[in-house]
Formats: structure tokens, sequence, C-alpha cells
């Protein structure tokens, strides 16, 4: 999934998932906290490929009971409706501080879903950053 797109926020708190992506998601679809103080919405085959990686031990380390909360404890399972629109439930739009519009951005598998500013700001950090990025990304190789 590639690409960004502004959609206004409507009364009831539903925003259009990009008609390009929207066959990705007839399945269903689970949205999460991101890290970044962003929403994610997961196809439900990725967020079922996610459940399975986490469902490995009984009994899982202190660190990973707590990314486990973090991730399953606040996501939500969607469909989306006629016109192709979620319900963005309050407790993430809070903490994604989403409240008019919403920046829905392409991030391979999944989609982001951001605040304006948040967005235009994790933008600047990230072109100051990107050369460092990838060398990074080249030693783990």
């Amino acid at each position: 999934m590639l690409g960004e797109y502004e959609y206004k926020i409507d009364a009831k708190g539903r925003v259009p998932i990009p008609p390009k992506f929207r066959g990705e998601f007839s399945k269903g679809l689970v949205l999460a906290r991101g890290f970044e103080r962003c929403i994610i919405a997961y196809p439900l085959p990725i967020w079922e490929e996610i459940a399975r990686q986490f469902s490995g031990t009984p009994i899982a380390p202190e660190k990973q009971r707590s990314l486990e909360r973090f991730i399953f404890g606040n996501a939500f399972s969607l469909e989306l409706d006629d016109q192709g629109r979620i319900l963005l439930p309050p407790k993430l739009r809070d903490y994604a501080g989403i409240k008019e519009v919403a920046v829905i951005i392409g991030a391979n598998t999944r989609l982001e879903i951001w605040n304006k500013d948040a967005w235009e700001q994790e933008q600047a950090e990230i072109s100051k950053q990107a050369w460092q990025l990838v060398e990074r990304m080249e030693k783990r190789e």
C-alpha cells in the first residue's frame, strides 16, 4: 500500500478508506495503536499473522506480555461500511490526536492514520534522518 490521502472525519467519527485499498480490507480489518501516536489499519490476514507470531509460548516473558497488552488490548475489529468507511473508535482517535482531519498513508502491508500536524512533523523528522535509517538497515544485513 502506497501514498498519502487526506480526509475529513464525519460527525460520527468515520473516515473513508482510500478506494484503491478497499479490496485489501474486504475480509475485515483491525485498528490498533501505532508506536508513533497514530492508528494502524491491518487487513485481517496480516493481523492474523501478527497474532500467530505472539502465540508461540503459553507463558510469555514480561516484556512480551506488556507488548501484547499494548497491541491487542487496544485493538478493534471492524468492517468497511457500504461507502468504504470505518468508524475510528474514540479511544484510538484520542490516542492519535485526530479531530477533524485524518491523513491516511500506505505503509507497505498496512495503512497508518495520522493527525495531520503530527504527520507533517513525522515527515520532517524522517526527511532529516532518512540517510541514517538506510545506513542502519544496511549494517543489519
